[in-house]
């Protein structure tokens, strides 16, 4: 695997780990009713992923193009950390909300 891809593949991992930390930040806002907060860091965590999102799109559109990406435990391991960020981000969502309705 070539240093670009590592490198490529890295900030798949940084991105989805900040989108994660962030989603799970905003349910401690939410928690601490802090819900203006809570709703920053889940606009954080979406901003992160979008990131993760637009190089994993290039990958999959190269891919199509026939310019095959080497599969490999490290590529693995970052689609796993994406997949992840995105259903703590999801659920992050649904938990601030529930505490805002709480709220009310």
């Amino acid at each position: 695997m070539d240093t670009n891809m590592e490198l490529l593949i890295m900030n798949l991992i940084v991105d989805a780990g900040s989108a994660k930390s962030y989603a799970m930040e905003g349910i401690q806002l939410a928690k601490e009713g802090k819900l203006q907060e809570a709703k920053a860091s889940l606009e954080q965590a979406n901003e992160a992923l979008s990131k993760a999102h637009r190089v994993q799109t290039d990958l999959i559109q190269q891919e199509a193009r026939g310019n095959r990406t080497e599969m490999n435990l490290f590529m693995v391991h970052a689609q796993d950390h994406i997949m992840t960020a995105m259903l703590a981000r999801d659920l992050a969502g649904e938990i601030v909300e529930l505490y805002e309705r709480l709220s009310k």
